[in-house]
């Protein structure tokens, strides 16, 4: 009688085992969660400088976690910890601008919150990192602040180039670019992740993959493809796509966009190889102790902003989303310090507000 049912159990507890599985393969391989490169575009990889080990690497040794636990424990800390101070209380400011009325002939930024944007930079329409509806694999997880969820792929106009930075859900948001499709002419982005975007639909042509040091020109815009200091991956397994921070050059203005990383010495190689950056748009926020070298930290911002010598700054990664433990504001109050106290010209739009990027224009 025991042994049976001890078999018994055994047979549950393997059924139990095999539904498990078989829910997480399932929730897998949902087309969201994209696809690894392969064929032509893997073999390209290979050959990056880039890419040892099966994987792309730092420039600089950049261990992920550097607090008391590993990855699965800090993400465990962060969604059963403490919330207090994480959300604002009540809704954001923001402004609803009609990208389709914008002044023609103005430089201008438009922010969306966290790390979307949108610029016009000598007549051309480049859309950044746009996350309009999730930010993370399930939406409940990670909901916008009251107040920030303003924009959709509707609202935008047709665009020049959509680049994007790295495969992360706070980045690049498959149901966002789906959507957005018909409107891009082309898609710029790191190595590896135009497999993304061609499972999703997007036909070869629209994609111009480039790896740290390469550059394309659309029409009268020069794009560089450079460092940062971070990692990739929407699954299991990380660092299979690059990621990277970019750097755009017309006639009348240079602006870094600075994407997802931690401190480290390409900030200084950048702004020796293009000595006179109009603006970086910079990171700055969900950071942590935790992950210190993968993200910037507060006090590493000035630093930043030095080894760049930029002449203005913008600061994005924040306002919309809690990804880390510290208050909601505080990447603001950093803003504020480096502006007020450290005499920095740094611009603090709020979300939907026209920046204008001409130099001498307030």
């Amino acid at each position: 009688m025991k042994s049976m049912q001890k078999k018994m159990t055994l047979w549950i507890l393997l059924a139990i085992f095999i539904l498990v599985v078989t829910g997480v393969l399932s929730f897998l391989s949902q087309p969201s969660f994209g696809k690894q490169p392969s064929g032509e575009r893997l073999e390209r990889i290979q050959r990056s400088p880039n890419y040892r080990n099966g994987m792309f690497q730092n420039q600089i040794p950049t261990p992920m976690m550097t607090g008391d636990g590993n990855r699965w424990q800090a993400l465990w800390k962060f969604v059963f910890g403490n919330h207090k101070g994480l959300r604002p209380e009540k809704a954001m400011p923001a402004i609803r601008t009609d990208l389709k009325q914008l002044p023609q002939k103005s430089n201008l930024m438009v922010w969306f919150g966290h790390s979307s944007y949108f610029l016009q930079v000598d007549g051309k329409k480049i859309l950044v990192d746009p996350v309009f509806y999730a930010a993370a694999p399930v939406s409940f997880i990670n909901k916008p602040f009251e107040g920030t969820d303003i924009f959709r792929p509707e609202d935008m106009p047709n665009i020049d180039l959509l680049i994007i930075t790295h495969d992360h859900w706070d980045h690049l948001d498959y149901k966002t670019v789906k959507e957005l499709r018909k409107k891009v002419s082309k898609v710029v982005c790191p190595l590896g992740v135009g497999a993304h975007f061609e499972y999703w639909g997007y036909h070869k042509e629209q994609l111009i993959e480039l790896d740290w040091g390469e550059e394309c020109q659309y029409s009268n815009l020069i794009v560089h493809c450079l460092p940062s200091r971070h990692f990739s991956g929407r699954g299991l397994s990380s660092n299979k796509t690059l990621w990277a921070s970019f750097l755009l050059e017309s006639a009348s203005l240079t602006l870094f966009l600075g994407g997802d990383g931690g401190y480290g010495p390409h900030f200084r190689q950048i702004g020796k190889r293009f000595p006179s950056i109009d603006w970086a748009i910079l990171e700055n926020g969900q950071y942590s102790k935790d992950w210190k070298y993968i993200h910037t930290m507060p006090e590493q911002q000035e630093k930043v902003i030095s080894d760049l010598n930029a002449k203005r700054v913008v600061t994005v990664h924040h306002s919309k989303y809690a990804l880390s433990n510290h208050p909601w504001d505080e990447p603001i109050k950093t803003a504020e310090y480096l502006r007020e106290r450290k005499k920095q010209n740094v611009s603090i739009p709020m979300i939907g507000e026209i920046l204008l990027l001409d130099i001498g224009q307030p």
